[in-house]
């Protein structure tokens, strides 16, 4: 078998999963949905970060949402730390949701009680104390 077309198999075999990951198709883009609840947890992971946040249902249940949002290096570079999202804080949260309907999405802005503002694009609108 030529060397060539092996390396190159393998270059490819490699390269899916990775490109499989980093697929939003599972999200709704065309959607926002806006959350209001409390932090319950935030996860400072790669290759993504979630918050979990407690948001109360219609029926005034609370119901875990499981947020992703970027890279710790991506945050990093625009002013997130890890310790941005403390549990208990209260937040806004808008994010494209999932297609499926489940309680998950991605993270678009968090808006925090004393106007703190994260956004998916820019990062933190004001200095994170």
């Amino acid at each position: 078998m030529n060397v060539k077309i092996i390396a190159i198999a393998l270059a490819t075999a490699v390269a899916m999963p990775a490109v499989a990951h980093h697929s939003f198709a599972v999200f709704d883009m065309s959607k926002t949905v806006v959350l209001e609840g409390t932090v319950k947890e935030f996860q400072w992971t790669a290759p993504h970060c979630w918050v979990q946040l407690m948001v109360p249902g219609a029926d005034g249940k609370e119901v875990e949402w499981s947020i992703e949002w970027r890279s710790p290096n991506q945050l990093t570079r625009t002013g997130v730390r890890r310790d941005s999202f403390k549990p208990g804080d209260k937040v806004q949260i808008t994010v494209n949701p999932m297609r499926s309907g489940s309680p998950s999405g991605s993270l678009s802005k968090a808006v925090f009680p004393d106007g703190r503002t994260l956004d998916f694009n820019g990062g933190p609108r004001r200095p994170l104390q």
